[in-house]
């Protein structure tokens, strides 16, 4: 569980939410929307836990019996809803876990709270069946549907819910904390920061993860060497991507990222926009060599790799034609 203050970013909507307590205004629905890992539990749970608080303010006091089961999450009138199927919230889910539950009164608290995570997996019958509660909402419910897709819900549900669009955080903002928080050192607090994309959840998982460095260190020192590697040992270069055959994403996006720094500092002579600092002797040298076109046409043939591994074109042969394609440029 969370507090307000300790969130990164989303200011607005937490003053939204907060204002909402205080003023007594709070929603029986509310759409937390917004990217994976971008926040939303936090939100849910640090709205749930103030309005359960005891001590009845805008932020839980963490001290009282319902913050404290509500930091254990075994808070009786703060509700989970799961599903047994991975890719689909049944009817069954939402009338067992919500329908049902709901015109029994609070246990302990003024409210039942309502956390549906995942929700744009309920199909159109669990929607139906929701849009029924959301209808005529028993005075103490509040329901919180978590998504990363909107869009997927009925108008009908859209219309009766408040929508919260959480916003990417600024990279300024999750720097300072991966650096407080975490103790990275600068120069990997700009790497996870340029993957994260105002991500905050994802900058902690990449800062806090090891194979995303083992990742970044095998592609880097791949790059770095790829000029003096012969045909023939081609096939061992890819052999080393192949490894990473599930994170390729990631790794193609390191990729992607250091030909950036490359192009940018032949533009600029600039070493302080640059994403890889501390690689910044081996960019220098990279850029010396390198025509623009020549980047440019890297760049674009990683782009063309996703692709085509996208469309499940031969993983091998895609990353050897790209190879020889940067080790050519």
């Amino acid at each position: 569980m969370a507090e307000f203050s300790k969130i990164i970013g989303h200011e607005q909507i937490i003053s939204h939410l907060q204002n909402a307590i205080s003023m007594d205004k709070v929603s029986h629905a509310y759409i937390l929307n917004g990217p994976e890992k971008s926040g939303k539990m936090m939100i849910a749970e640090a709205f749930a836990q103030t309005l359960q608080c005891e001590k009845g303010g805008t932020e839980p006091c963490m001290e009282c019996h319902s913050c404290k089961q509500a930091m254990r999450k075994n808070q009786p009138d703060i509700i989970y809803v799961t599903h047994e199927k991975p890719n689909t919230i049944s009817v069954d889910d939402v009338r067992t876990q919500i329908n049902n539950d709901i015109v029994v009164k609070p246990y302990s608290s003024k409210r039942k709270i309502y956390i549906v995570d995942e929700a744009e997996k309920m199909n159109v019958q669990a929607q139906n069946a929701l849009l029924k509660t959301i209808e005529e909402p028993a005075s103490y419910a509040v329901i919180l549907l978590l998504t990363t897709n909107a869009d997927m819900f009925l108008p009908t549900i859209l219309s009766r819910c408040v929508r919260l669009n959480l916003k990417a955080v600024p990279d300024e903002e999750i720097r300072a904390f991966l650096m407080k928080e975490y103790q990275v050192p600068d120069y990997q607090a700009d790497v996870c920061v340029a993957f994260a994309q105002g991500n905050v959840g994802k900058a902690i998982q990449l800062a806090s993860s090891d194979s995303f460095n083992e990742l970044k260190n095998s592609a880097l020192q791949l790059l770095k060497r790829l000029d003096d590697i012969d045909l023939y040992e081609m096939t061992e270069a890819v052999k080393q991507i192949s490894e990473y055959k599930l994170q390729v994403k990631d790794y193609f996006d390191l990729m992607m990222v250091w030909y950036r720094d490359i192009l940018y500092y032949k533009a600029t002579n600039d070493v302080n926009k640059l994403i890889f600092k501390d690689e910044v002797y081996d960019i220098k040298k990279q850029a010396a060599k390198s025509s623009y076109n020549g980047i440019e046409t890297i760049i674009e043939a990683l782009q063309k790799a996703q692709v085509r591994l996208n469309a499940n074109v031969n993983f091998d042969l895609v990353i050897e034609l790209l190879l020889l394609t940067i080790k050519e440029n």
